[in-house]
């Protein structure tokens, strides 16, 4: 006598439903379709794992116990029945829209990174339901990610939005307002624990909506800079040891620097480079101190970078609250007597940084410089005498000016070395040759923007340079008609060069001649040539969630 399995007895539950007028009397064969799901051989899960969605909506009393069964075979030990169970998942929602948030939820938790079968089925699974419901899909994938606490699968489902739903925006994000507001609203909720690299894709997606596109208002470029904000987490308390928000901040200002440009407020990462960043770079050192900002010293000049170019779009009130720090921290940097204790790109950051500030508030500088600058403000001060700190203040400009000058001098004469050796080098030597020589230019580029911002201090009554005049060594652009390496031939690097050396050999030069010469040139320079610019589980019904934690 022949053995009746469960899946003959499968097939048998299956005709006789199909065959039923009312499907709804059957529920004794569903029942033990369900019951085949969770104790049946590999075969029978299999063939259960494709009857549940097919009878799933004719039985409303078992719907719960149904799903979640076959919830368990989407993560059964055999992949062939894990296959067949995702492939079922969207049958559920088809007549049924309320699972889809749920469903898809399942779905982003199983999501790997590994090409097969299994990867393939949760795809397809995904698209369907994105084409079915593509607002409550996107907010269960985004819930994953804002919810789980484990990094894999958040980097899964990220990866699948990023590479996956984004570059289909045009066919699935309709209608396309409704869904690009909706998609920033997710983006901007769920981002906690996102990596730099996400947030940075999941940034430059917004910009490419046209929400936020070349005829967006104002609102909504500041609105971007407020997501950039938020990740930055400007708005919690500043631990110094805290390598990782450093990191964070350095590169949201990054992010941020071009909507500043489109008019975006910069003020709230003045504030806080004011209250938190340039205090601790103002204090003295000490030995315990070091050990808890070992981390911030080596990103120093990386942040003032960063308030260099962000000061350019300081406001009034932004310039005038920052600018007694920042004059502060300038000072200690101009203090050194030797050119090898010179920080010279900090004094060009925070050089920078001074004349975008005292720009905007000129007679702010009165006080803190001794300056004599009448604009008709009660702050003028004219009647108080500042000249102390006028003396005191000129005094560290010429220190900074000789060791700039110097510096201009040694890198110079470095430069001709290098266009020596480059001449008789091999191969692989011409190209540490030719680093090096970017460094040097880099440096000369430095030391001739130090002499450029230092000239027009010199008197009671000082031009500040504002507008992003000053071409910053290290931002890509044209170079200044003064530097002595163009990006060109070899000959030209020369020419330029001894140009430069020249200048210390002329009869009755010297060390001020030289100083005076450069100063000069790299002041029209500054006029000429500068520029404008500025596997887990989770699922969730009726209130409940399993845990994909």
């Amino acid at each position: 006598m022949a053995v009746v399995t469960d899946v003959d007895k499968l097939y048998l539950c299956n005709d006789r439903i199909s065959e039923a007028t009312d499907k709804s009397k059957n529920e004794r064969e569903f029942k033990y379709i369900i019951a085949a799901a969770k104790q049946g051989s590999v075969k029978g899960r299999k063939l259960a794992a494709q009857l549940i969605p097919r009878f799933f909506k004719y039985f409303p009393k078992l719907a719960e116990e149904a799903i979640d069964q076959h919830l368990n075979l989407g993560a059964d030990e055999d992949r062939g029945v894990r296959v067949q169970a995702i492939r079922g998942f969207p049958i559920f929602c088809k007549d049924n829209q309320e699972y889809v948030f749920d469903i898809v939820t399942e779905l982003g938790v199983l999501l790997t990174p590994a090409e097969n079968v299994e990867r393939d089925a949760v795809h397809n699974a995904l698209f369907c339901l994105l084409r079915q419901d593509i607002e409550t899909s996107l907010t269960a994938l985004f819930d994953v990610v804002g919810s789980t606490k484990a990094d894999e699968i958040c980097e899964n489902v990220l990866c699948f939005i990023i590479e996956k739903v984004f570059p289909l925006k045009a066919e699935l994000l309709k209608p396309r307002e409704k869904m690009e507001r909706h998609i920033t609203d997710l983006v901007k909720k769920n981002l906690q624990g996102v990596t730099q690299v996400k947030f940075r894709t999941l940034l430059d997606f917004l910009r490419s909506l046209s929400l936020f596109g070349a005829e967006a208002p104002p609102e909504r470029i500041q609105e971007l800079v407020g997501i950039i904000e938020g990740h930055a987490d400007l708005d919690v308390q500043f631990i110094v040891s805290d390598g990782g928000h450093i990191d964070r901040l350095i590169s949201c200002v990054q992010m941020a620097l071009p909507l500043f440009s489109k008019g975006a407020s910069s003020s709230k990462f003045l504030i806080y480079f004011n209250k938190h960043i340039i205090p601790v770079f103002g204090k003295t050192m000490t030995h315990s101190i070091l050990t808890s900002v070992r981390f911030l010293k080596k990103k120093k000049v990386e942040v003032l970078k960063n308030l260099a170019e962000c000061s350019l779009y300081a406001t009034s009130q932004d310039s005038r609250q920052l600018l007694p720090s920042v004059v502060q921290l300038l000072k200690k940097h101009m203090t050194r007597t030797k050119i090898e204790e010179m920080k010279f790109t900090y004094v060009e950051c925070l050089l920078y940084t001074f004349h975008q500030l005292a720009h905007q508030t000129p007679n702010a500088t009165n006080s803190l410089c001794g300056y004599r600058i009448v604009t008709g403000q009660p702050s003028d001060m004219l009647g108080e005498n500042f000249s102390d700190n006028y003396e005191d203040f000129m005094e560290r400009l010429s220190i900074v000016e000789d060791l700039a000058t110097v510096m201009v001098k040694k890198l110079t004469l470095a430069m001709a070395e290098h266009n020596k050796a480059m001449a008789t080098a091999t191969d692989d030597e011409k190209i540490n040759i030719r680093m090096n020589k970017q460094n040097v230019t880099t440096r000369l580029h430095t030391c001739h923007n130090i002499l450029a911002m230092t000239k027009p201090l010199h008197s009671k009554s000082p031009l500040f340079i504002g507008d992003g005049k000053i071409n910053l060594s290290w931002k890509e652009a044209s170079k200044p008609s003064y530097l002595s390496t163009p990006a060109v031939t070899g000959r030209k690097r020369a020419a330029a060069a001894d140009g430069l050396t020249a200048s210390t050999n002329k009869k009755g030069g010297g060390a001020g001649f030289l100083r005076n010469r450069l100063v000069q040139k790299a002041f029209d320079s500054l006029y000429d040539g500068g520029r404008t610019g500025g596997r887990g589980r989770g699922w969730r019904a009726n209130g409940r969630r399993r845990s994909y934690h």
